[in-house]
């Protein structure tokens, strides 16, 4: 990234902001609440950027949606803040590649990009935007090539939804990420059943991340190895459907979560509408699962409507799928409430 000290880092999320003074660099906070990300306004960003003349940005995907659902409130001297930025940086959760373009039409000058990585390595690959555009739709987000210094190994999902598989780089294997890097962290500090994952593999970090390699060795992002959803015909990654359904016109947000015994779960899809259309109470009437149903290569049960996903509090961006599952389960045994 090429930081300098003449560079000023805007931390839209809030941890990030002890990264500037690490670098010996000046960086601001913008106006908001620092525990949500998805309270960020394009108003208190462009504010934040004006008073550091701010040449790096960080972001979570639920903080860009905002900043763009709000752009509309900006005067022209804030638009023109956004100028000073060369460097914006989404991460915390796959990134829509809507969101990367709204985020470069607001902000001209900077390249955009999306790191991956985590707390116990950070980063391990990062794509820019003109990359994602040239490799063109996959089954999940691509985050690019690993960074100088890092490997990157799958151990493929089982039909229990384990990451079972030995260590491999071969393509389109889907499994759980493995890393490995100088930077990562060597241990956690009395977290023993991540720390006996961790001893499986010498050297190497377990992520908890699903997906696969391309032919090209690049690295794309399926889910949470806890989301795998289990079928009969094998294990199912949610990402790629969630991506396809969630480019259907009148759906806002989308999720792919399993309901009933392990191996042999059936497939629902979740949605929020752009109109909170609801149906019978949370099922998707028929045009609405139709619509849903033609861009799912895999049998699906149901088509459930809600107001909002649950997602975590960190980011705001990571769908809480195992609690979706289980609501899932519970309204269609005619137990739970909309």
């Amino acid at each position: 990234y090429a930081i300098t000290d003449a560079d000023a880092l805007v931390a839209a999320f809030a941890p990030w902001a002890v990264l500037g003074p690490a670098l010996g660099i000046a960086s601001s906070i913008p106006d908001m609440d620092v525990t949500s990300p998805r309270t960020l306004r394009a108003t208190a960003l462009a504010d934040a950027v004006r008073v550091v003349d701010g040449t790096l940005m960080w972001a979570s995907p639920a903080a860009f949606d905002s900043v763009l659902r709000s752009a509309d409130q900006l005067t022209d001297e804030q638009m023109a803040s956004f100028s000073t930025l060369r460097l914006v940086l989404g991460a915390g959760a796959p990134v829509a590649a809507a969101l990367l373009h709204g985020m470069a039409r607001l902000c001209p000058q900077a390249q955009v990009r999306t790191p991956y990585g985590m707390t116990e390595a950070l980063p391990v690959c990062d794509v820019t935007i003109e990359e994602i555009d040239a490799a063109g739709p996959g089954d999940g987000v691509l985050v690019g090539s690993p960074v100088p210094g890092v490997d990157v190994s799958i151990s493929a999902v089982d039909g229990e939804g384990q990451a079972t598989g030995p260590l491999s780089s071969e393509p389109e294997v889907l499994g759980e990420i493995v890393v490995r890097a100088a930077h990562i962290k060597d241990h956690y500090d009395r977290l023993w059943s991540v720390e006996r994952r961790a001893s499986r593999d010498p050297g190497w970090h377990r992520t908890g991340d699903v997906g696969y390699l391309d032919d090209l060795g690049r690295l794309w992002i399926a889910g949470r190895l806890a989301h795998v959803v289990t079928t009969p015909d094998g294990p199912l990654a949610p990402v790629g459907i969630e991506q396809h359904v969630g480019a259907l016109a009148g759906i806002e947000a989308a999720a792919c979560v399993g309901v009933g015994p392990t191996g042999t779960q059936q497939v629902v899809i979740v949605v929020v509408t752009t109109d909170h259309h609801h149906g019978r109470g949370p099922l998707a009437d028929a045009a609405l699962f139709e619509q849903v149903r033609s861009v799912v290569d895999v049998p699906i049960v149901a088509v459930l409507v809600r107001r909002r996903l649950p997602v975590d509090i960190r980011h705001n961006s990571k769908i809480d799928r195992t609690a979706l599952a289980a609501w899932a389960g519970a309204i269609l045994a005619g137990r739970g409430a909309a």
